[in-house]
């Protein structure tokens, strides 16, 4: 089956819509296929300027919705799931960085780290995953992080909020392939990605910074070739090996003196 053939016709609900891998996976997908784009974003003026670009391209359901909320989510769900609207595909892009060592950040911003980057996942996914295997169908697809295989200084909660995303991910497909629903799971885990929400890191060694097409791109192939994990760029695939054959301090020279990861977020800014 080719691509333009799988997605034709798809459903898809896309959170964090309206800047950086979300927005850019609506407007590619939009280019090659007819499909039918749910939206979700905490800014809804954004979202209604690329509701003017694509109305022509696709059939579009807007929500200014924050995914910390879980009500509003469990609320908006149920009116799509009355107007059969479930999708077939799930991509849960919503993310935030603080970029602080751990004792810097308060109270809130670890609350609203885990929210939305993890919790907001696995509520928006739930919210609709009845209706799936019911269906007998669907693909729920996590945005995590590299950050989810190694510790970095400056990005604790944020890798904490990965590391969850990784194991959440991987446990579902588990499930969903142990009990024949149907479903199918694909976790992606990039390094740094050149969205505006890490703007100012330095690259480690060997881990160019990717650009936010590249990314879509790997996405849009691996989602219709049913992957369960895309790793980019090459060096992440490694992560894991070294880590279990490496001794803790030998990983740590290596991570932090040769690739120069520890340090990649000591210029860090972030999106303004």
């Amino acid at each position: 089956m080719s691509i333009k053939t799988f997605y034709h016709e798809k459903t898809i609900l896309i959170t964090g819509a309206a800047s950086g891998i979300g927005k850019r996976f609506a407007e590619k997908i939009s280019e090659f296929a007819r499909t039918t784009l749910i939206l979700w974003d905490r800014n809804p003026d954004l979202l209604e300027e690329i509701k003017e670009d694509l109305t022509e391209k696709a059939n579009l359901h807007i929500t200014g919705i924050d995914i910390s909320d879980s009500d509003h989510i469990q609320l908006e769900a149920g009116r799509l799931i009355k107007q059969k609207l479930v999708p077939d595909i799930i991509v849960n892009c919503a993310g935030i960085v603080v970029g602080k060592f751990f004792h810097e950040h308060n109270p809130v911003e670890i609350e609203q780290t885990l929210q939305i980057n993890t919790v907001g996942s696995m509520v928006v996914a739930h919210a609709f995953l009845e209706d799936m295997i019911e269906r007998g169908s669907g693909h729920i697809v996590n945005l995590a992080s590299a950050s989810g295989y190694i510790g970095n200084p400056r990005m604790s909660v944020y890798a904490a909020s990965k590391w969850a995303v990784i194991g959440w991910s991987e446990s579902l497909r588990i499930e969903m392939e142990k009990l024949n629903t149907g479903i199918q799971v694909t976790t992606v885990i990039p390094s740094y990605i050149n969205t505006g929400m890490f703007d100012g890191v330095k690259a480690p060694r060997f881990v160019p910074i990717l650009e936010t097409d590249d990314i879509v791109d790997q996405m849009i192939s691996g989602i219709a070739k049913s992957k369960n994990e895309i790793k980019t760029p090459f060096m992440v695939r490694f992560v894991p090996f070294l880590k279990a054959v490496l001794p803790a301090k030998a990983f740590d020279r290596l991570a932090g003196n040769l690739l120069g990861v520890y340090s990649s977020m000591d210029t860090f800014k972030g999106r303004t």
